[in-house]
């Protein structure tokens, strides 16, 4: 069984993402673990790439910032496996196909394996193409993480069926970003997934607020968020590590509400 089931057993899962080097990687190693301490369920690692197209201009801006810093994919794997010495929850990278392609799916997906990444969401991937990655993944026990989104439709139900880790429901049209209001029929959109898998899914794209995490995660697995966090690294740099702490902690309490509800 993957160890991304872990993120989901026995309770509703919080999820925050991080963009690997902004402002730089020592930070991002104090806000990871204050995450954990936190009580984050897993973690979603943004490898930084020139032209985000899912991106809002927050994670846009994560991604500028750290591919300034001179951040490399390799750099992130040396990261991963320092940080692995003391983290165990189940870690996942999101980046685009064109990282993992330029890198070499074999190479990334076997250095995936030697630092115990458990999963990759390429947003860029469509559905149809995803056979271009998924033996690989499958070859070193990396999740191809699925998506759904509001436009999925009909493809739902065949998306769910074949999906592993755990399922990217995607809670707007457009790009990531801070929402005041999620209007989507997100209840019917879980119906069809969990009448065909039982693998977990997590409601991600525009939640910020510990009551929009509660929401989501009543309908959902869990909650994932990432502009939020980016905001507070962008305020507060590399002191980041205590306020990240103290929201995660706020966003992991809205998603037990959910769960004890």
């Amino acid at each position: 069984m993957s160890n991304i089931y872990k993120a989901f057993e026995g309770k509703k899962a919080f999820i925050p993402f991080i963009t690997c080097g902004d402002p730089d990687l020592s930070t991002t190693g104090k806000v990871i673990r204050e995450m954990v301490k936190n009580g984050a369920s897993m973690i979603e690692l943004g490898i930084p790439f020139s032209d985000p197209t899912a991106e809002g201009p927050v994670i846009q801006g994560a991604n500028i910032r750290a591919l300034a810093n001179g951040i490399t994919t390799d750099d992130i794997f040396d990261f991963v496996k320092e940080l692995r010495k003391d983290i165990d929850i189940p870690l996942v990278f999101m980046t685009y196909a064109n990282v993992v392609f330029s890198y070499g799916a074999e190479k990334f997906m076997s250095n995936c394996k030697e630092v115990s990444i458990d999963g990759i969401i390429l947003p860029d991937l469509p559905y149809e193409e995803k056979e271009e990655f998924l033996d690989i993944c499958d070859k070193y026990d990396v999740d191809l993480i699925s998506m759904v989104a509001p436009t999925s439709e009909n493809r739902i139900a065949m998306i769910a069926k074949e999906a592993k880790g755990f399922i990217y429901v995607v809670s707007s049209l457009g790009v990531t970003g801070t929402r005041t209001e999620i209007k989507t029929d997100l209840a019917s959109i879980v119906e069809v997934i969990r009448a065909n898998t039982n693998t977990p899914c997590a409601i991600g794209f525009g939640i910020s607020t510990p009551e929009q995490a509660e929401k989501m995660a009543k309908v959902s697995d869990g909650a994932i968020v990432g502009s939020a966090i980016i905001k507070l690294l962008e305020k507060h740099k590399t002191e980041s590590a205590g306020p990240v702490g103290e929201y995660v902690k706020s966003m992991v309490e809205g998603c037990n509400k959910a769960y004890n509800s």
